[in-house]
């Protein structure tokens, strides 16, 4: 999960940018950056870490400019780094893309825009959407990215804008959220509503493979083929606090009525409906050496645990494998049996947990079989 911000108006970008993406920092604290289109052309600011190590870098630069996009990173491909920090741009940084999704087909896209002389700067699945943009483009921003999303594979929701197109930002989304804002003389992108509540109120709920053209002073809507249709505006009646928490209550409410949404979009692009009608997640490690897997066990600790809990009735009654669920600070003291066989899954909610990190550590020293 990352988020993505985009305005275009009247207004200096980047602050707008900047504050946008404090909204959205609980989506990933990985990174942060921002492009901005001024009067010299595309200039990409980006940093590791949180968004204050952002905020500081640009501390001393005057960064004019009415029309950028901005990004708060949640790492999958690639470690947190500067350079695998989004915004990306093509090879001649004259295209910026933000995305938030996976493309699960970006390693065979790598490839053949390899073969055709791209160089890469990146780990990122996010760099090929840049540089396919680029392939395809012709003069119309708006079909090269019609062209380039025919080719993905997966979940994306992405803001692109082009030094040759100063007067447009194009962004399209499928399986991951985005929202156009509606203002006076001034049009916004964002992952989630709170990000724009500041700025209007009159808000576009992007469908999926939608495409969505932001001028200064209107948007045009289009399908996947380029066809033009019209959109219903909606108008949001929350206070900011309520948008923060999606309308309810608690952040605690919103976070457990999320669940079923974020198990959907975990497995939405993994589902091979239109080819073999089967679920593929060997990308997360799921492959077909489960098939003999004597055992699955589980360590975690705390909320994690709990979470465990649920997977080890999912495993014993859709994969009808026994499965075993560890208190992380326990397991490592209990002289375990350990098989060759087994299948040994860590879960952490922050990827810190002291004992869980232990008792991988113990297994990988074991040789437990199949480590996850």
């Amino acid at each position: 999960m990352c988020g993505i911000v985009g305005y275009i108006g009247e207004e200096n970008a980047t602050p707008v940018l900047v504050n946008a993406l404090k909204k959205l920092e609980y989506r990933g604290y990985d990174s942060a950056g921002i492009a901005v289109l001024d009067e010299e052309g595309l200039l990409v600011r980006k940093a590791k870490g949180a968004l204050k190590f952002l905020e500081e870098k640009i501390s001393t630069e005057i960064i004019r400019g009415s029309m950028g996009i901005g990004h708060t990173r949640w790492a999958t491909h690639g470690e947190p780094s500067d350079i695998n920090s989004h915004p990306h741009t093509d090879v001649a940084g004259k295209i910026a893309v933000v995305h938030n999704g996976i493309i699960e087909n970006h390693a065979k896209l790598k490839n053949w825009l390899e073969a055709h002389g791209v160089v890469f700067r990146s780990e990122t699945d996010t760099e090929v959407i840049a540089h396919l943009i680029d392939f395809h483009y012709n003069g119309d921003l708006l079909l090269a990215v019609e062209e380039t999303i025919k080719r993905l594979e997966g979940s994306y929701a992405l803001a692109v804008i082009s030094e040759n197109d100063p007067d447009r930002i194009v962004a399209v989304r499928k399986d991951s959220p985005l929202v156009i804002g509606a203002g006076k003389g001034e049009n916004l992108i964002a992952s989630d509503v709170p990000a724009l509540i500041e700025y209007t109120r009159d808000v576009y709920y992007l469908d999926d493979r939608e495409i969505a053209v932001l001028f200064r002073d209107h948007v045009d809507f289009y399908d996947e083929d380029g066809v033009p249709h019209s959109k219903e505006l909606f108008h949001v009646e929350w206070d900011v606090s309520a948008a923060e928490k999606g309308g309810y209550e608690h952040f605690m409410l919103k976070e457990i009525h999320e669940q079923p949404k974020a198990l959907i979009d975990t497995l939405r692009a993994r589902i091979k409906t239109y080819t073999t009608k089967s679920i593929n997640l060997e990308e997360v490690g799921f492959d077909a050496s489960w098939a003999d897997a004597g055992r699955v066990v589980i360590t975690a600790c705390g909320t994690a645990w709990h979470a465990a809990m649920v997977a080890k009735y999912a495993f014993e009654h859709f994969a009808r494998i026994p499965t075993d669920v560890d208190i992380a600070s326990e397991y490592r003291y209990r002289n375990p049996i350990i098989d060759p066989k087994n299948i040994f899954i860590i879960i952490s909610q922050s990827g810190e947990t002291a004992d869980t990190l232990a008792a991988m550590r113990m297994a990988k020293k074991a040789d437990q079989g199949l480590l996850r």
